[in-house]
């Protein structure tokens, strides 16, 4: 369900590839699912995900939210980013003006709307976006992926009742249709303890984390980010070819 990973192999501790060299003929026989840990909002987490092997982080730009930084901060925050890690800008029901600002000060690779924007507002930026959808039963996945058919992937999110994101509340996984046309990044309560689960029956393009891996709102635990990617990381591994 949603859509594979590339044909990317683990290197073992000599740097030589990992798995049979079936793997590299074929390279749909092994699934990595991406990581992103968002809600970052300082540099020490930002490297924690990055050296854990984090694929991406989130920086939310929504000033009701405990994970919220400032422009500034986010500058700071991407500078302090090895490379090969990509920055991700959250933005909920925002001005234009905001992120326009925000696009031309920080160098976020990607824009993830977690709102009621419509495809208009997300596809006027000239940057790939993501769109996240809060899932409840009657939310029709197939038509929100062809409304945002321009969108680089759906964003899978509990729906609590005012809450746009970053509840710890996890979905019914089942309401996702088993063949989406955009890949899938799946949210919503996952941690150490249930991603193996999540990957096992979604098969996500990637998985994305906040609260799972927090000591406080806002403050992660590098411990726990190291935790669930490599729980991730082993879960693909069980995963059949």
């Amino acid at each position: 369900m949603g859509a594979k990973g590339g044909g990317m192999t683990e290197r073992g501790k000599d740097g030589e590839m990992g798995g049979a060299e079936s793997s590299i003929l074929n390279p749909e026989s092994s699934h990595v699912t991406r990581i992103k840990i968002c809600g970052i909002t300082r540099a020490e987490d930002a490297l924690a995900a990055a050296h854990c092997g984090a694929d991406a982080i989130g920086l939310v730009f929504y000033e009701r939210s405990p994970r919220h930084v400032s422009i500034a901060q986010a500058v700071q925050l991407a500078a302090a980013l090895p490379p090969f890690v990509s920055v991700v800008g959250l933005f909920v029901n925002a001005e234009a003006a905001l992120v326009r600002e925000a696009l031309a000060q920080v160098p976020l690779d990607l824009l993830q709307f977690h709102g009621d924007e419509s495809p208009e507002f997300c596809a006027q930026f000239a940057r790939p976006y993501l769109k996240a959808i809060r899932v409840k039963a009657g939310v029709d996945l197939l038509q929100c992926a062809s409304d945002f058919r321009t969108a680089k992937g759906l964003l899978l999110d509990a729906h609590v009742e005012g809450i746009p994101g970053g509840t710890g509340a996890t979905f019914d996984w089942s309401l996702i249709p088993e063949h989406m046309p955009l890949p899938v990044i799946l949210s919503g309560g996952l941690a150490t303890e249930n991603v193996a689960a999540a990957i096992k029956q979604v098969r996500p393009y990637a998985v994305d984390v906040s609260s799972g891996v927090e000591a406080s709102k806002g403050i992660k635990d590098a411990a726990k980010i190291a935790r669930f990617i490599q729980e991730v990381k082993q879960a693909d591994v069980r995963l059949p070819g």
